[in-house]
């Protein structure tokens, strides 16, 4: 045992260095066949697209959303609106405040704006369709016309500075109702009415009677002055009497 271990002793680090040499081949021989398995060979591979017909192409078709006939249209755009408005109903069937009165207060008022309407809607004649006498000075001496015309109990009276009428239109034979009509009127030179505006006028019963006087003052004709203001203002008067 002491022979071996005196041997032992004197060879250690021949040993040692025997066995890192092996060691190290052992290490060298491990990587070397590592890497030769781990290259992998690459091969070409060569696709040929010539074979392959092309395919047509596909149109897209999108079919329309089909509405349901019996759901309206606002309540599927807006859901919550629809459920809105009925708890809005159902609300005000609930309240005492909307009784059978107020139902049929809603009721005729209602029925007030469509007769409004209805009224309103009324086609009002055009002033060319009125027909009405005509009063002229032809031949007469100017100095002797008088600028009020008396119709019966109505009268039509004018003020205009240095004129007088040579065509004056009555319309107090189509009204039904009475009252009094006064037209601001601008008349030119030669004696036409170029402009004719009704004065506020109230307490009238016939709502004719502001468009006959408009169409009778419009039509009316005054004597040609050269040196009167272009255009000169004056006012026409139509008291009207009922029928």
């Amino acid at each position: 045992m002491q022979r071996i271990k005196k041997l032992y002793h004197d060879n250690i680090y021949g040993i040692i260095g025997t066995l890192a040499f092996h060691v190290l081949l052992f290490v060298a021989i491990l990587l070397a066949n590592v890497k030769i398995e781990g290259e992998v060979k690459e091969e070409e591979i060569i696709i040929d697209f010539s074979s392959i017909e092309e395919l047509p192409e596909i149109e897209k078709v999108e079919k329309p959303m089909q509405e349901d006939e019996n759901t309206p249209s606002a309540s599927l755009d807006n859901p919550s609106a629809s459920m809105s408005n009925r708890a809005v109903n159902d609300a005000a069937q609930k309240d005492p405040f909307f009784d059978e009165d107020y139902q049929r207060e809603i009721a005729e008022a209602q029925k007030l704006v469509t007769n409004v309407n209805k009224q309103l809607s009324k086609e009002i004649p055009e002033m060319k369709k009125f027909e009405m006498p005509e009063q002229t000075t032809e031949g007469m001496d100017p100095e002797k016309i008088s600028n009020t015309v008396y119709s019966g109990e109505s009268n039509i009276h004018y003020n205009l500075e240095n004129r007088y009428h040579v065509r004056l239109p009555i319309p107090v034979y189509l009204a039904k109702g009475g009252g009094k009509i006064t037209v601001d009127i601008w008349v030119s030179p030669s004696g036409k009415v170029i402009k004719a505006q009704l004065q506020p006028h109230a307490q009238i019963s016939d709502p004719m009677l502001p468009e006959y006087a408009l169409q009778a003052a419009l039509r009316t004709v005054f004597d040609a002055k050269a040196d009167s203001p272009s255009p000169q203002k004056g006012t026409i008067s139509y008291t009207f009497v009922a029928q």
